[in-house]
């Protein structure tokens, strides 16, 4: 047996749920300033310049470790380190150069959203490879692209954030 509603909990009338809904509201003003500012998306061609570079370093290094004969998933994770270095040295020092930080606390906050790409970024290469029947270069290039944008989303959010004052 149900509980019975309390008075001041009247149930909804008939005209109140046939009444349409409310209209969606508006994207948030945060949102939409995000978007229009030039400086973010000064830093975000910045980003992707800093990331072409250790995109190219990073296919460098995983093909070299795979005619090495490592495995393809151990030679992703190697070049990954070596790439990530590089990007950390120049998104601090170029691309988010007015919101450097504390050097310890901003590295660590990178490797932890890198490490988190990584592990998106191995997954992808992985299901592209055993599902997608890519070649694992080629499978390494897309998987790269695709996990760049949560790259920068968590690099621009937490590791290079403005500090309130």
């Amino acid at each position: 047996m149900s509980p019975r509603p309390d008075a001041d909990e009247a149930l909804p009338s008939r005209a109140t749920v046939a009444r349409p809904a409310a209209p969606l509201q508006p994207a948030r003003p945060r949102l939409v300033a995000s978007l229009l500012s030039v400086r973010n998306w000064q830093q975000l061609g910045k980003f992707c310049v800093v990331g072409a570079v250790g995109y190219l370093i990073n296919l460098a290094v995983y093909d070299a470790l795979l005619h090495a004969g490592l495995h393809y998933l151990v030679a992703a994770t190697c070049s990954f380190l070596v790439a990530v270095t590089s990007n950390y040295a120049w998104n601090r020092l170029w691309t988010f150069r007015e919101l450097r930080g504390h050097f310890g606390i901003q590295g660590m906050r990178f490797f932890v959203v890198s490490l988190v790409a990584l592990g998106a970024n191995l997954l992808v290469l992985h299901l592209l490879i055993a599902n997608g029947g890519l070649e694992k270069l080629p499978a390494q290039a897309v998987a790269i692209v695709l996990v760049t944008p949560l790259n920068f989303v968590g690099n621009k959010l937490w590791s290079f954030r403005r500090r309130k004052h």
